[in-house]
């Protein structure tokens, strides 16, 4: 069984936990300003989810575009959710963030005259993408953790290191985080003057999803767990093009780079949907026309559509999608240069999250939040592709500067011994629960998942939401015996998954409960039983808060600033 660790406890200034783009930005934002970082992951940095990004990342930078028209397409793509001070930030903010990243070494790709070239993606009145082949995350991830690696005086990497649950102090800041050695399970405590959550989002609360593994939103409930507010948990998006059955993300860059999507008859169907940009409208819209394609029969019968990416050169392809070539020949068995593959609307991201100001501070003293894990809502009813990189750098690097800057004009706290020994008992009982006393932690998660890919995805409506809130309900008691095999401290995989499974059931709650609340059809949210937007009645985030009798809900205002609600069109 693990031990709790006695030796001292680890103190930073600053504790970031997530090592993807969002903790590494905020990581090393925080140690330009001279305090102390410590920086952990239950992975290896390397290794976080920030890999998946394949497209690439949204700026104006050229002449002859503009922040104002990036902030527009945005606020636009949001379904007029999205709080537009924070997408004015995060927009205006992102050409210097870019070139910033080019000259830590980054390398973007450049087109014939060597300047950095661009690709199109769906929802934008501009080729305003930068890109690495189809790879762009990883490539910007290697280049940060370099940097990381330069600031080791100051940065302490933690690796593979797993958190059970934040630490308060009695005036109820945030001042720690408790942690279990994934090599050895010890439990040890770690202290700051700010925390800041940087863990990704939820996918893999549905089956199939586009996530790693590791996207079991554990930040999200962590804040929640300790009273922070939860926004927008409704608005999870669905990604055109994932291949069925498997999750496999075919990346927008094959529709930015021209590829069509077919029905069975071999008809554009997006002609119907979106006649300007067609297969270039914003996700939500894309994924609506495909499904409805598939469940009004006009789909193949293995339930997808086709996505024909043979319009393309077949040297552009291998030039700009390689990696697409390689998944589509080892997982579908076909050649996307000779061949359409076939295609449905996959689980791929939480536009909500735990809610921030856009310097990432939340409710809680001394607990802040960056990227897929946050809400600063610059992302509102849905997100536009591309446009995810860009608010892990910005969001990353605005809260790791503030929360160095609180660091620099507080005493420290400290929490309370206790919640080390709260946190092993709790982690002692579960290893301790016999071999069949429930069921496994496996078959729970795939239950969820199931339920969720079917009642709370493209389409939604009262009663399926409510069935899948039943569901989950029942799968959190289920989760109390839930035995795991593996009974041994190094490398224990099956205990860190009982942990996680209660994660994503918090998170399943907040969302079926939040998408039964907004009685409209906004961006990701279509309720078939209300199927427009209403802006007079929902015009509003919807904020959770775990109170003394479970989940509360409430309401906050939208952000406008300049550009009012219309009809929204491509």
């Amino acid at each position: 069984m693990g031990s709790i660790e006695c030796a001292l406890v680890p103190t930073h200034d600053v504790l970031v936990i997530g090592a993807g783009l969002a903790g590494q930005r905020a990581a090393l934002a925080a140690a330009e300003q001279g305090v102390s970082v410590g920086i952990l992951s239950k992975v290896h940095p390397v290794r976080s989810h920030s890999n998946a990004a394949q497209g690439g990342i949204n700026a104006a930078l050229n002449p002859g575009d503009s922040w104002e028209s990036h902030a527009y397409d945005t606020v636009k793509g949001s379904d007029y959710l999205g709080d537009q001070d924070a997408i004015s930030i995060m927009c205006e903010e992102a050409p210097e963030e870019i070139l910033h990243l080019e000259h830590l070494g980054v390398t973007f790709h450049r087109n014939e005259e060597g300047k950095l070239g661009t690709r199109a993606f769906g929802g934008a009145s501009a080729a305003r993408t930068y890109y690495v082949a189809d790879i762009t995350g990883q490539a910007i991830m290697h280049v940060l953790y370099e940097q990381l690696m330069k600031h080791s005086g100051q940065v302490a990497r933690y690796e593979e290191w797993f958190c059970t649950a934040l630490a308060m102090d009695e005036n109820g800041e945030c001042c720690g985080v408790v942690t279990r050695n994934v090599a050895d399970g010890s439990m040890q405590l770690f202290t700051a003057k700010a925390v800041i959550l940087a863990c990704g989002g939820n996918g893999q609360v549905w089956k199939p999803t586009t996530n790693a593994l590791i996207c079991t939103g554990d930040g999200i409930a962590m804040a929640y767990r300790v009273g922070a507010k939860l926004m927008d948990m409704e608005m999870i998006q669905y990604h055109p093009t994932t291949l069925a059955g498997k999750g496999f993300l075919i990346t927008e860059g094959a529709r930015g780079e021209g590829a069509h999507l077919l029905n069975a008859k071999g008809e554009r169907f997006m002609e119907r949907y979106a006649p300007n940009k067609m297969e270039l409208a914003s996700r939500d819209v894309v994924s609506r026309a495909e499904q409805t394609e598939i469940n009004e029969g006009r789909g193949f019968p293995d339930g997808t559509v086709a996505l024909d990416i043979t319009v393309v050169p077949k040297k552009r392809v291998h030039e700009a999608l390689r990696e697409i070539v390689l998944v589509g020949r080892d997982f579908a068995g076909v050649d996307i240069t000779r061949e359409p593959i076939h295609i449905k609307p996959g689980n791929h991201y939480t536009m909500g999250g735990v809610k921030t100001d856009v310097d990432g501070r939340t409710d809680i003293p001394g607990l802040y939040a960056a990227g897929e894990v946050a809400c600063v809502s610059v992302h509102g009813g849905n997100r536009l592709g591309a446009n995810s990189l860009l608010d892990t750098l910005i969001f990353g690097r605005r809260s790791g500067a503030d929360a160095a800057a609180r660091a620099k004009r507080i005493e420290g706290s400290r929490p309370s011994r206790g919640v080390l020994e709260a946190e092993q008992a709790s982690i002692d009982a579960i290893a301790a629960r016999e071999k069949g006393s429930g069921r496994r932690v496996s078959e729970i998660k795939l239950e969820l998942g199931q339920a969720m890919d079917k009642h709370v995805a493209v389409f939604r409506d009262e009663a399926g939401i409510q069935e899948a809130l039943e569901t989950v309900r029942r799968l959190k008691e289920e989760a109390q015996s839930a035995y795991v095999d593996d009974k041994g401290s190094i490398f224990n995989q099956d205990l860190l998954a009982a942990i996680e499974l209660g994660y994503m059931l918090d998170n399943a709650e907040c969302t079926c409960l939040a998408a039964l609340e907004r009685k409209e059809s906004r961006g990701a949210q279509y309720r078939t039983d209300f199927p427009e937007r209403n802006d007079e009645e929902w015009l509003k985030h919807i904020d959770l808060q775990l109170g003394a009798d479970g989940p509360e809900l409430s309401y906050s205002e939208v952000t406008i600033t300049q550009w009012e609600p219309e009809e929204r069109k491509y």
